[in-house]
């Protein structure tokens, strides 16, 4: 063997398995043992949520670790997101509620706070909105399709067995027939009831209303001021004065949980959530992942 292989074999083997190589590091990064002892003199945290609502799990679990926290008094919610599907928003909802009965939650509209990500600040003690923010969108809606025509230009013909007549609803290979749009359309207004109900409680609004300030109007943080479905227009020190304030706090000692460098830097590059949702996704998937790593390694 040349003296030359003995490099560029090692940095071929590298080039070649580059990306199991970065995989292995997140993972390791995850899975290292973490000091899970929580500050005893933090009296104030912050929690975010940012992105589409699809579950509730991580935002949850990072909620149940503050809740630990004994000596808390107050959470700052700061929401950046455009909602997202119903019952993770519902959830996240009756968490800010639950915990609110105790300690004083503030939510903050930093860009966003519409549809689902609305409904799961709600229940906040008070909501302060950036002036440049977007909130609202007070609505539910099923998306559909129909590729009906694109399938029969392409010679593409489904088929399928099915028991009740409901079954096949929200199918995208034909139109909806009347009885499942009748179907859908009282879903969705069942849904959107429970939206303006618990809102109308939260907000202390007239639930008669609801053409103002709902129907999946988009609104400005003047506009949502003037309507109740804020306190207040400001910044996030502003949102933070108004938490100590509601917790009677004078010296405020925020929440500061101990990273790794490493996990903060992908904390910074995905977004802290995403990364939980990754940590997640590899436990519940780690059977499956395992069976197609060694079959990759044959």
């Amino acid at each position: 063997m040349r003296i030359a292989d003995f490099i560029i074999k090692p940095l071929d083997f590298i080039t070649k398995y580059f990306k199991a190589f970065v995989f292995l590091l997140i993972v390791l990064v995850i899975f290292m043992p973490k000091d899970e002892q929580l500050p005893q003199d933090a009296n104030v945290a912050r929690i975010d949520l940012v992105g589409a609502i699809l579950q509730s799990d991580t935002f949850l679990e990072e909620l149940e670790k503050l809740e630990k926290c004994t000596t808390l008094q107050g959470i700052l919610l700061v929401i950046d997101s455009p909602g997202g599907t119903v019952p993770p928003s519902v959830e996240i909802a009756e968490a800010i509620k639950r915990v609110n009965a105790r300690i004083p939650v503030v939510a903050y509209a930093q860009g966003t706070m519409a549809s689902g990500s609305y409904l799961a600040g709600v229940w906040a003690d008070s909501i302060v909105a950036n002036r440049g923010a977007i909130l609202g969108s007070i609505g539910v809606i099923i998306n559909g399709a129909d590729v009906s025509e694109l399938a029969e230009r392409l010679g593409i013909k489904t088929q399928s067995i099915k028991a009740g007549i409901y079954k096949e609803a929200g199918t995208f290979t034909r139109p909806w027939n009347q009885d499942e749009e009748k179907m859908l359309r009282g879903l969705v207004n069942e849904q959107y009831a429970m939206f303006i109900e618990e809102v109308s409680k939260a907000r202390n609004i007239d639930p008669s209303y609801e053409v103002n300030f709902a129907q999946g109007r988009i609104l400005s943080a003047k506009s949502a001021l003037e309507l109740g479905l804020i306190d207040r227009i400001g910044s996030i020190y502003d949102a933070q004065n108004l938490l100590f304030e509601k917790a009677k706090i004078q010296e405020p000692k925020w929440f500061q949980e101990e990273k790794d460098p490493f996990e903060s830097y992908l904390e910074r590059v995905f977004g802290k959530h995403i990364m939980l949702g990754i940590q997640n996704g590899i436990i519940k998937g780690m059977e499956s992942f395992a069976k197609v790593w060694a079959k990759g390694y044959e």
